[in-house]
Formats: structure tokens, sequence, C-alpha cells
């Protein structure tokens, strides 16, 4: 079954944009506040499950490559710049299908968002710690969250479709 093109407001593409910018200011505005008021490994300890810390991730998602020379810097900032345009055209080839593009447009103010911090510091800044019994998840940030909630829209969106034409 083919996606429809057209649909929703009739706004196009424009909302979904805005969208993904109003995700990277976020992203940006929460990064830089860590960035200046905590050091490189400083924690501030929130609930039993949850810190708050800085911690930077030269590498991809649970600091993937991330022990390796710099070349992975240019690699992920490569792949997060290709993936914005896919993204941006996807999003104009579907803009009124409305689970489908607030996935798309998630997922690119996430990648904008760390491909800023990829060109700015050479790292992610990531600052969002949980943990329980002593085991940590990988730390994290705004745009990771808006990455991972996304691929779930994106999958929800997918499987919505499956079963309309299943019908």
């Amino acid at each position: 079954m083919a996606r429809k093109t057209s649909g929703g407001s009739g706004l196009g593409i424009w909302p979904w944009l805005g969208l993904a910018l109003v995700i990277v200011i976020i992203d940006q505005f929460t990064k830089t506040l860590i960035l200046g008021y905590y050091k490189y490994g400083d924690a501030t300890y929130v609930t039993s499950f949850f810190n708050v810390v800085r911690a930077h991730n030269t590498g991809a998602a649970f600091s993937f490559l991330a022990d390796s020379s710099g070349w992975q810097r240019w690699f992920f900032t490569a792949i997060g710049v290709a993936a914005a345009v896919f993204i941006v055209w996807m999003l104009k080839s579907h803009a009124g299908q409305r689970l489908f593009s607030f996935s798309m447009a998630a997922i690119l103010g996430g990648a904008v968002g760390n491909v800023i911090d990829r060109m700015m510091h050479g790292y992610v800044v990531d600052f969002l710690d949980f943990h329980l019994a002593g085991r940590h998840f990988p730390a994290f940030n705004v745009a990771d969250s808006a990455i991972t909630i996304g691929a779930v829209c994106l999958i929800l969106d997918e499987l919505l479709r499956v079963r309309r034409g299943k019908k």
C-alpha cells in the first residue's frame, strides 16, 4: 500500500520542520546548561534511580566506537547529515501523514542536535543517567530521547499501516 502524500492541515513540511527545530533548541539549551554548570564527570543525585551527570560520548549509541582514534567524529557527523537530508526528503513526500511525519521530525531534531555537538565539541554531551541496583544505563540526552521516541512511533506507524492493509 503506497503512502498518501497529502492530507493533514495542508501546511506541508513546515510544522514538522518547526517541531524538529524546537527539539534542537531544547536539546542545545539543556546541553549548554550542563556544559556551563558541570565539569566533566560531575554528577548530581536526583532520585534513587536518576542522576544528572556530565558525560562526553565520542562514539555512537552506547558509546559504540568511542575509543577509536577520532575518525568516528566525522563518520558519525556524515551519517547524521545524510540522515537529515533523507528525512527532509521523506517529510516533503509524506508531510500529510501525522504519525509518520512526527516520527521523522523527532528523529531529525535529535540527529541535528547531536551533529551540532560533534561539530562544536568533538563529542556528544550526555547528562541523563538512569540506574538500578548499581547498574547504570548509558547516559543520554534530549536528542537521544527524541530519536528513540521517533523510532518507536515509526514502528507504531508501520504496524498501523500493515493492520489497515489487512482489512
